[in-house]
């Protein structure tokens, strides 16, 4: 199968190896920064320099190879649907990671009577999570509450703010301002990012956890009707959300993002050490009584992986390759629009990419 893998950052380099490594996919990766195209030089993968935020040039480069059977979208995420109308216009299946609902309704839309697939929203969360909320809430008589709650984290985090930069400034201020969506008392609405603060412990460590954009992916649609309470909120080490109020709200930089991202960019150091916490519960009626079933987990980094990949790299690649892979393989539909939740949670842990899912090794220091 060919692909057409657009963005070469973290996450890029990671989904370009997994598919590139498994014999399966024949890659091309596109972006218009050449230093981070050197690293993915290889004989498994073809590298394209393009500016891909022109819609022309992106679009002569693409069909000027052959053309691909599948876009895998890995670009910032103002740009999944212009990549999205791209790929529809081509003849392209399409993939992409994008949290920002605006462009995920967009991109429904854009898939109405489409003859390829459009399937946004492969990632982590919104992804994975949507997917094991679904995998649980199948097994009630009547639902009453789903929570979601995910957090990317730093494995030692040492600074004021208890975080480090583990992905996308872009994406990570975009889920701190956009409106979020939620179900209510049985109504859907929007809430206000960071508010809905709450306090858990797990294994011992104490989190927070507040609304933040975009995690509940399709779940909204897909549970209208059969669910009192649905929510999605990011978790974070204490500490972190008063911080963050402070500089969004009282400094009012989430008026000002380009200085916020320069702050957060020139302050908060990345990390490769970090962990990713996935944690759903649901609760409702099975055969008359109340009952609750908790899906929970810790992902650690691969320190021993060549190259080495970081606890969000390896969830988030591994959700738009065990997609994609699933997608090949004849589990999903093959044209419209496609929803994460219609992936059954078994699959997608069987899957060889999905399987990293199952990875729980032990934090280890770097001597």
């Amino acid at each position: 199968m060919r692909i057409a893998l657009l963005g070469a950052g973290n996450i890029g380099q990671a989904i370009a190896r997994l598919l590139a490594g498994c014999g399966d996919y024949r890659v091309t990766v596109f972006d218009r920064n050449p230093k981070t195209l050197e690293r993915l030089a290889g004989p498994a993968l073809a590298i394209r320099i393009v500016d891909t935020e022109d819609p022309g040039v992106l679009r002569a480069a693409l069909l000027a190879g052959g053309g691909a059977d599948a876009i895998v979208n890995a670009l910032p995420f103002h740009l999944a649907a212009r990549s999205a109308t791209l790929a529809r216009e081509i003849g392209c299946h399409y993939f992409d990671l994008t949290e920002d609902v605006a462009a995920t309704r967009a991109i429904k839309a854009l898939a109405d009577g489409a003859a390829t697939v459009l399937m946004p929203q492969c990632g982590l969360a919104p992804g994975f999570v949507g997917i094991v909320a679904q995998h649980l809430a199948r097994g009630f008589d009547t639902l009453d509450e789903v929570q979601m709650r995910v957090g990317a984290l730093p494995a030692f985090p040492t600074n004021a703010l208890k975080y480090n930069l583990t992905w996308s400034v872009d994406g990570l201020i975009n889920e701190y301002c956009r409106p979020c969506e939620a179900i209510r008392d049985g109504q859907r609405l929007e809430v206000l990012p960071l508010e809905g603060l709450e306090h858990f412990s797990l294994d011992g460590v104490e989190y927070e956890a507040f609304n933040t954009s975009g995690g509940l992916g399709t779940l909204c649609d897909t549970l209208a009707g059969r669910v009192r309470t649905l929510d999605y909120k990011s978790v974070r080490y204490p500490g972190h959300h008063a911080l963050m109020r402070a500089l969004l709200g009282d400094l009012r930089l989430a008026h000002d993002q380009p200085t916020l991202k320069a702050i957060l960019r020139r302050a908060i150091p990345s990390t490769m050490q970090d962990l990713v916490l996935v944690f759903v519960t649901v609760s409702g009626l099975r055969d008359g009584q109340l009952v609750q079933e908790v899906f929970a987990r810790k992902i650690f980094a691969d320190r021993d992986g060549d190259p080495p990949r970081s606890a969000i790299q390896l969830t988030t690649a591994a959700g738009i390759c065990a997609a994609l892979d699933l997608f090949r393989e004849g589990h999903l539909p093959r044209r419209g629009f496609v929803r994460q939740e219609q992936i059954e949670l078994p699959d997608f842990l069987a899957n060889r990419f999905g399987r990293a899912y199952q990875q729980l090794r032990q934090v280890e220091s770097i001597g």
